[in-house]
């Protein structure tokens, strides 16, 4: 069961697949299909509507794409177009704080120290937080091999045309480039194909697409970092 929504925050994950929506104090996630012909009116209009008589004073948007501002600066790959320079706040009637959705499942799985977040989904979505500061990334449209992206191995399309054996391959070896790369600490794999890895790493372990809503949450809190008041545990901050 994923964290409730706290202080009326309504929480959206808008994903290629589905819209994930959670409210304050609702006990489930509710799905919206997504897809091909999901624009951003669509999204609020269906939003409200499964919503019905709920009640929220504030939104948190997770977007499928890179954010900078609080604004989308790209169109979504597995979505419609029209989501570049959407009012969300004036659509939604509410105030609106928008972030990657990568970065928004982050916020709800860091543990202190260096992360590196690495969302398995329709495509790949990465985050990486340093001592409770998020920095949003775009690796999945880097080159990898043969001509394909990050994305094109390890993403959804990747799992159908390799198969899970060496779909888990290629994961283990990308997870493994980009922790070097980024010299993380450890890394976290979310999204909904993160449940096909089995055996991991001591440096790397599974998320839970549920902490995306705990990260919208968080993302009022403070703008800046994750737990300016937090513990430290071992030298790293506890959130």
């Amino acid at each position: 069961m994923p964290a409730k929504s706290n202080n009326s925050t309504l929480v959206i994950d808008i994903g290629g697949t589905n819209v994930k929506v959670l409210g304050p104090q609702a006990d489930s996630v509710i799905k919206i299909p997504s897809g091909k012909t999901m624009t951003p009116n669509k999204m609020v209009q269906e939003t409200r509507r499964a919503l019905g008589q709920a009640e929220y004073s504030q939104i948190s948007i997770g977007y499928p794409g890179p954010v900078i501002a609080g604004r989308a600066v790209s169109e979504p790959h597995n979505l419609a177009e029209g989501w570049v320079g959407f009012d969300f706040e004036k659509a939604f009637r509410r105030p609106v704080k928008v972030i990657n959705d990568a970065a928004l499942q982050a916020l709800g799985s860091y543990e202190g120290g260096r992360m590196l977040f690495l969302g398995l989904g329709t495509g790949l979505g990465s985050a990486l937080i340093i001592e409770g500061i998020i920095e949003p990334m775009e690796l999945a449209h880097l080159p990898y091999r043969k001509g394909r992206t990050y994305e094109g191995y390890v993403g959804a399309r990747g799992l159908d045309r390799l198969g899970k054996k060496k779909w888990r391959e290629h994961v283990l070896e990308v997870v493994e480039q980009l922790r070097r790369a980024t010299q993380a600490d450890y890394v976290v794999l979310g999204g909904g194909n993160a449940r096909l890895m089995h055996e991991l790493p001591p440096t790397v372990r599974l998320g839970q697409n549920s902490n995306a809503f705990l990260g919208g949450c968080r993302l009022w809190q403070d703008p800046g970092s994750l737990s300016p008041n937090g513990k430290r545990r071992n030298g790293k901050q506890e959130i």
